[in-house]
């Protein structure tokens, strides 16, 4: 170790120092994207869908997976005319989607809005949340206990696979998919989706992993391999909008802090994506 890396050392021994490191690491993450991804505004995901209108022809078929309340929905409606895309939004909690569906979103034609989630399997299942219509509603019933959330609450909700909706609907390509499934995202891509991957039919995809995939035991190692495994190269979405590039995996990116990643079909230029 240099002696500069040892007087570091040294006064980093005591509770204030230790504390000074934390916000620093915490504030300097957040500007990489590693932990503020919670926000579609401010998350740079904007960025994305700037990418899609450039790289790509219209009319563009887009998929919102953990739809909500419409929070990506008006994303991408602020950015784009009626009749060049259409957006399928899929949402299984009836209060969410009762939501969802208010307004000129349940009056355009370019929005089709599914009561349903997606999944690895068809069929019903557990929704668990802390409140009717929760952003953090999830299908594992998840331990919040040390930020004072109660997840006893329950309802039971009905799932799609991405496979089988496509086949159903006639969905040939997808150009982007954002999937916010709190933990189960690998269950909407890998399981239920494996057939319009291996397909190369899906261009782009948004994706989040944070403190749900503790829950869901979960790892970005698992990410990496699927997407690996399937032609798609991966970057970190930071706020500023810029597209890191993750190349290799490295243990490091198990950042349990809501962060936004997107995966890239390789047949599509890494240098146009970043530009």
């Amino acid at each position: 170790m240099s002696r500069a890396g040892k007087i570091v050392t040294i006064i980093s021994g005591n509770r204030f120092a230790q504390k000074f490191y934390e916000y620093v690491n915490r504030k300097t993450a957040e500007v990489m994207g590693i932990g503020s991804g919670g926000d579609v505004c401010s998350s740079g995901e904007m960025v994305v869908v700037g990418r899609m209108l450039k790289l790509l022809p219209a009319p563009y078929c887009i998929f919102d997976v953990g739809a909500n309340t419409g929070q990506f929905l008006n994303l991408v409606m602020s950015k784009m005319a009626a009749g060049e895309y259409s957006i399928h939004c899929f949402e299984p909690s009836p209060q969410a989607f009762a939501e969802l569906s208010r307004g000129k979103r349940a009056n355009n034609a370019s929005v089709i809005l599914n009561p349903v989630g997606l999944g690895k399997e068809v069929g019903e299942v557990t929704l668990y949340y802390n409140e009717p219509g929760s952003q953090i509603a999830s299908l594992t019933k998840r331990r919040l206990d040390h930020l004072g959330v109660d997840f006893s609450q329950s309802q039971t909700v009905r799932i799609d696979t991405l496979d089988h909706y496509c086949e159903v609907n006639g969905v040939r390509r997808i150009d982007l998919m954002k999937v916010d499934v709190e933990g189960h995202e690998l269950d909407v891509l890998q399981a239920g989706g494996h057939r319009m991957f291996e397909a190369g039919a899906v261009k782009l995809v948004i994706f989040e992993f944070g403190g749900c995939n503790i829950d869901t035991r979960t790892f970005f190692q698992d990410f990496f391999y699927f997407f690996k495994n399937v032609r798609m190269d991966l970057f970190r979405i930071t706020p500023s909008g810029y597209l890191y590039p993750i190349t290799q995996y490295k243990e490091i990116f198990e950042q349990f802090r809501t962060t936004n990643f997107l995966a890239v079909h390789g047949s599509l230029s890494k240098l146009e994506i970043l530009q």
